[in-house]
């Protein structure tokens, strides 16, 4: 993949530094209203970032971040993605949107994205068979198996909604992973990941 980037071997403060110069070029390009919307991921590797990020010289005000997947949990559950999203950047002035079946996702300056060690992205899981033409935007979906830390439905964007984007970022952690992802860059599988990186026209960053 001639747009993919790989950056091996960063810190959480490495990629805080890294979203802050990209969300900080995309609000200096943002349309007439002066706002952009980033999706982000859930799970336990994006919150260390987040805290970093929380710091950076960054108008919040002016960003709606959504989360690319959410368990269907009330936020107020420890699950929830958006529940333990929104204290971080809710007092900063972010926007953090709730994921629901009817929602209706906007053109992203950033999909952010981790990966499972299955090759699931966002709760697009293998079971789920994800199509990169489907035509809904938001799904409720049963993982299959049912994951023992997480055991609970999920509201998920869909393929199209998360490359509706001006560029992807991956954030991976171990070598197993990145062998996955590897593959699936190389179409030696054809796992939820792979099929999105073979629909992908945007540049793709992954650091792992």
């Amino acid at each position: 993949m001639q747009n993919l980037t790989i950056i091996p071997g960063a810190s959480d403060a490495d990629i805080a530094g890294w979203l802050e110069q990209h969300l900080a070029a995309a609000l200096n390009c943002a349309a007439d209203d002066g706002k952009i919307a980033i999706t982000v991921p859930g799970g336990s590797t994006p919150f260390p970032i987040f805290a970093k990020l929380a710091g950076a010289g960054l108008d919040w005000s002016r960003i709606a971040l959504w989360p690319g997947d959410d368990r269907a949990v009330d936020e107020s559950h420890p699950a929830s993605n958006a529940g333990r999203i929104r204290p971080i950047l809710e007092p900063l002035g972010a926007t953090v949107v709730t994921l629901g079946e009817k929602a209706h996702p906007p053109h992203f300056a950033l999909t952010w994205l981790g990966m499972g060690a299955d090759g699931h992205i966002a709760s697009l899981f293998p079971n789920t068979d994800p199509q990169t033409d489907d035509p809904q935007s938001v799904r409720r979906l049963t993982p299959d198996p049912l994951p023992p830390e997480a055991p609970f439905d999920r509201l998920t964007l869909t393929i199209p909604a998360l490359l509706n984007t001006d560029e992807v970022l991956f954030v991976l952690r171990g070598e197993e992973k990145r062998a996955l992802f590897e593959a699936a860059m190389r179409g030696e599988n054809n796992l939820p990941v792979a099929r999105l990186l073979r629909a992908v026209r945007q540049p793709v960053t992954c650091f792992c």
